[in-house]
């Protein structure tokens, strides 16, 4: 198994969104992830992209616990804070539920 290295912010975000699912960390494959550098002026972080893939016959009730209220959760995230979250897509497949969430992590 292949394993990528992912930036603390990245993992920390990655684990918070599953916790979220409410669901077993198997039954969510992450299919994709990326994680850019960002900064403003007066902020640094990393801006992420992340495809989920949710199966199985509870693939719905999944994706709505991770979707709901999204934009407005609180995220624990230690040096980290989520200031942007948005699930940009939304679809279903014969395999299941597919999502792509974005999101902007600023470092405290």
């Amino acid at each position: 198994m292949m394993r990528v290295a992912m930036s603390q912010a990245a993992s920390g975000l990655l684990r918070a969104l599953v916790a979220r699912s409410g669901a077993e960390r198997n039954r969510i494959l992450l299919t994709e992830w990326t994680s850019v550098d960002w900064q403003s002026l007066t902020f640094i972080g990393e801006r992420h992209e992340g495809r989920f893939r949710i199966d199985g016959v509870d693939a719905n009730e999944i994706v709505e616990r991770m979707m709901t209220g999204i934009d407005d959760a609180e995220f624990q995230i230690a040096g980290h804070v989520v200031a942007d979250i948005a699930i940009v897509e939304e679809r279903s497949e014969p395999e299941g539920r597919i999502l792509l969430v974005e999101a902007l992590t600023i470092a405290e």
